[in-house]
């Protein structure tokens, strides 16, 4: 590339404009944020309810489990991680295993719906989701299968709804909150910390950005430096870059958490750990976890900072089904759900365990 200045020409090497390709390239990503094409798997919108809607996916191999899946996802950060990109889509992966799966989608809410609570969301949306799941799939039974937060409602539906749930997957999901074990998390969580009525009352539904510094800040070398060091190393190596995006995308794409629902979540939950009590009432019914007598398999991280093992193992007490698996994984929250280790490690592992018990 040749650049002239009066009579001068300065020769400026390829390598240089490579170089410069490179940095220009990182810098959009600090400034304007990482993006991706996500959620790529073909899909249709079979029911809403309020900002929710219900996917049914388009099967890429012919149907050969007639149990479907219905899968629920957390209030927190978007459901798309499980259909990051066509290659590395665990819903993806499903489908071609011949599995008819759904997806239940909280949505963003609005400032309209910060009264949004647990009661509504495993007594209405719940119930009228895996009614239409039921209905087009022509299924008499399915499989709910629940990541982090989603897998605690789906726990407290699986007690209050036994009929017609035919097994019970929980991803890295928290179901005993044991403050002694919760390490640097009980900073957020104890009630000298933190305040959630005052944070509610503030802002009504609590901002996206706000839960995911909290989250950053457990690991703040990791995730606020370690990530574009990544991200640098990668765009200088020319190393593929498009799960970085997507999940750097991800990440940052964080809806609001309804008041109502963030207030009950840390003060009964984390505060006061009334799961495994059996002290959660849903408009005055009890949860009890000694209700769900299906089969229930149960995946967690070795390396998860959010949901740590005990919390997740802590439903192998609580349930009475005969049939039921702790699974650990070498990987964090995300990391087991994304990439190499996962196509390796969970993917394979749900879908042989489901195989088994998804037959007529």
């Amino acid at each position: 590339m040749a650049e002239r200045t009066g009579g001068n020409t300065n020769v400026v090497p390829s390598g240089a404009e490579n170089f410069f390709d490179k940095y220009s390239a990182g810098m959009r990503v600090v400034v304007e944020g990482a993006q991706a094409d996500t959620g790529q798997t073909p899909k249709e919108v079979i029911w809403t309810k309020n900002k929710a809607s219900l996917y049914r996916y388009q099967p890429s191999a012919e149907k050969k489990h007639p149990v479907p899946i219905l899968m629920v996802y957390a209030l927190i950060n978007r459901p798309y991680v499980l259909d990051l990109l066509p290659g590395n889509s665990f819903i993806e992966y499903l489908t071609e295993e011949g599995f008819d799966v759904y997806l239940l989608d909280w949505g963003v809410p609005g400032d309209e719906d910060k009264d949004i609570n647990f009661e509504h969301l495993v007594l209405d949306y719940l119930p009228r989701a895996v009614k239409k799941v039921l209905r087009t799939s022509g299924a008499d039974e399915f499989t709910l299968l629940g990541y982090c937060m989603g897998g605690t409602m789906s726990t407290m539906y699986a007690s209050l709804f036994p009929e017609n749930l035919k097994n019970l997957v929980l991803l890295t999901t928290p179901v005993q909150f044991p403050r002694d074990e919760m390490g640097t998390y009980s900073l957020f969580t104890s009630g000298k910390n933190l305040n959630p009525d005052l944070l509610a009352d503030s802002f009504g539904n609590i901002p996206g950005e706000l839960i995911d510094t909290g989250n950053r800040m457990l690991k703040p070398v990791t995730n606020y430096i370690g990530t574009y060091v990544n991200m640098w190393e990668r765009l200088f190596e020319d190393k593929p870059m498009e799960t970085w995006l997507a999940m750097n995308k991800w990440v940052n794409d964080g809806p609001p958490f309804p008041g109502a629902a963030f207030k009950t979540w840390i003060k009964d939950f984390y505060q006061q750990d009334k799961l495994v009590k059996g002290e959660i009432r849903l408009r005055g019914q009890r949860v009890d976890l000694s209700n769900i007598k299906v089969p229930v398999l149960s995946i967690a991280g070795k390396k998860d900072h959010i949901c740590l093992l005990p919390q997740a193992e802590a439903i192998m007490d609580l349930v009475s089904s005969e049939d039921k698996e702790f699974f650990v994984v070498d990987a964090g929250h995300v990391g087991l759900m994304t990439g190499r280790g996962a196509k390796k490690g969970l993917w394979p592992k749900v879908e042989s365990w489901l195989e088994e018990r998804s037959g007529a």
